[in-house]
């Protein structure tokens, strides 16, 4: 993968999704449920995007794959509880007999499309996973979540040379992810959430460690955000450092929990807003070089209009079942974190 112009060039878009991700139940009444993966299919049914999409199946992740990311004592202690009938993990994060073939193969999924679109097969992927992933840390699951699907495909790109910038838009801080790479400059984080909300960390002086100093940026917005501050979040703070650190792969943690009918939150997105933040994560790196990943949300209604948006815009269409939503606060935060990457980037100059 390489750089380039960064024009928006709209195309084919690879779709992967397996049958395996049903069988992880979590248990009645859980809100991360297989109904879930159902919306995301029906909406993008229902955008008429069928003839952009190619659609592949996703293979499971090799042990060596997940390793770059999570101790091996962990792994083997996540399946043997599965194996043994599952239960719960923690008061959250629950599993049944098929949730470790159905992580395994999520982790996967974000391999195998960045496989097929070195192949040239498209121009950018939407993967459409379950269980999510930007929770699990490298030795805990939480938050829903068992193996952090995007971190085990960063890993891998940067393992074999790539710079790889990870936006997580999903409405709860990707306190796994940021923990993988926080000492890491071969990828840069940047996550926009609700503060405070779960799981409590995010915060603006988050800005990495080491040799990973300044290549962690989070924008924590209060309740109630708009579609407008995060557009701002966008062009002020991520563009500049898509701009320095020169991404060669974007990849996305397409969570749509930021929706206003949300019930585990309390942003105010619409599925149009969702649809302009994916032209603007578009804009960050040449065609071919982009992976969206499927995270959070809750709603299914809004599940089901916001992916439709989002592989819509992917796919070059303009399909907007809501309006873009303007007016809320948050451009404070966008002010602030600007100004901290600017003395950021003052000290590493001097």
């Amino acid at each position: 993968m390489g750089t380039g112009s960064l024009d928006v060039v709209c195309g084919a878009v690879l779709f992967e999704t397996h049958e395996a991700y049903l069988d992880h139940r979590p248990g009645r009444g859980h809100p991360e449920r297989p109904d879930r993966l159902r919306a995301v299919v029906a909406g993008i049914e229902e955008a008429g995007v069928g003839e952009a999409l190619r659609r592949a199946v996703p293979r499971p992740a090799t042990r060596a794959e997940l390793e770059r990311v999570h101790d091996p004592d962990y792994l083997d202690a996540l399946e043997a509880f599965i194996n043994q009938g599952g239960g719960h993990l923690d008061p959250d994060t629950a599993v049944s007999q098929g949730s470790w073939q159905a992580a395994v193969r999520a982790a996967g999924a974000g391999l195998d499309a960045v496989e097929r679109l070195d192949r040239g097969e498209a121009d950018a992927a939407f993967v459409a996973v379950r269980p999510p992933g930007h929770h699990a840390r490298p030795n805990q699951a939480m938050g829903f979540c068992l193996i952090n699907n995007v971190a085990v495909m960063a890993a891998a790109l940067a393992d074999r040379g790539e710079r790889v910038l990870i936006v997580d838009w999903d409405a709860h801080h990707g306190n796994g992810t940021q923990d993988a790479f926080y000492a890491d400059s071969r990828v840069a984080y940047v996550s926009m959430h609700q503060y405070p909300l779960y799981p409590g960390t995010g915060r603006i002086d988050e800005t990495g460690a080491g040799q990973g100093t300044g290549y962690t940026v989070n924008l924590p917005f209060p309740a109630g955000t708009t579609g407008d501050a995060y557009l701002a979040a966008l062009d002020e703070v991520v563009a500049p450092l898509a701009a320095s650190f020169k991404p060669t792969c974007v990849a996305f943690s397409a969570g749509f929990d930021a929706h206003r009918a949300d019930p585990l939150t309390g942003l105010g997105l619409t599925a149009g807003d969702f649809a302009d933040l994916t032209e603007r994560v578009m804009r960050l790196v040449r065609p071919g070089h982009l992976v969206a990943i499927l995270e959070g949300g809750y709603d299914l209604d809004a599940l089901h209009d916001c992916a439709a948006a989002c592989v819509a815009r992917l796919a070059g269409t303009n399909y907007r079942p809501e309006p873009a939503t303007s007016g809320g606060p948050g451009l404070d935060v966008v002010a602030a974190v600007r100004g901290q990457r600017q003395l950021v980037e003052e000290r590493s100059q001097g």
